[in-house]
């Protein structure tokens, strides 16, 4: 069993958690003293779930919908969590397809752009023959 004595000699004190500390110094010294252990820990998680809250993007809203309202929030920055497995391999599938989806519309653009260099230089492969993308290109931006 721990005597309080022991008990506040803790190198992890939660008075040395930055978002405490912070808080206890905007107090007056009597009433920062005044809270216990338990207390300061319940507050720590009350008012600590918004300090990871700094994000290069943070957008949030409601939008009323007939008679409800719903909310969005969508937060993207750099990620200082440590990943599940099953986190890392979403992550890893969801990194592939984003990937490949972009090589991919990469890949037609430049086939799009090489069709309409090899058409506005009068080359045919096929004789008679035409996808009408050079015809649809010229009465749009010709």
């Amino acid at each position: 069993m721990t005597t309080p004595s022991s008990h506040r000699e803790v190198p992890n004190d939660i008075r040395n958690d930055p978002v405490i500390s912070r808080l206890l110094d905007r107090m007056p010294r009597k009433v920062a003293q005044s809270f216990d252990e338990e207390q300061l820990s319940h507050i720590r998680n009350a008012i600590g779930a918004r300090e990871w809250g700094k994000h290069k993007v943070d957008l949030r809203g409601t939008v009323k919908f007939f008679r409800w309202r719903y909310y969005y929030v969508v937060l993207a920055g750099r990620n200082r969590r440590a990943l599940s497995d099953s986190e890392k391999k979403f992550a890893t599938l969801l990194t592939a397809t984003l990937l490949s989806a972009f090589i991919l519309v990469s890949l037609l653009f430049g086939l799009l752009v090489l069709y309409l260099i090899k058409s506005a230089l009068g080359i045919n492969l096929i004789d008679d023959y035409s996808l009408g993308i050079w015809d649809w290109f010229k009465t749009q931006f010709l």
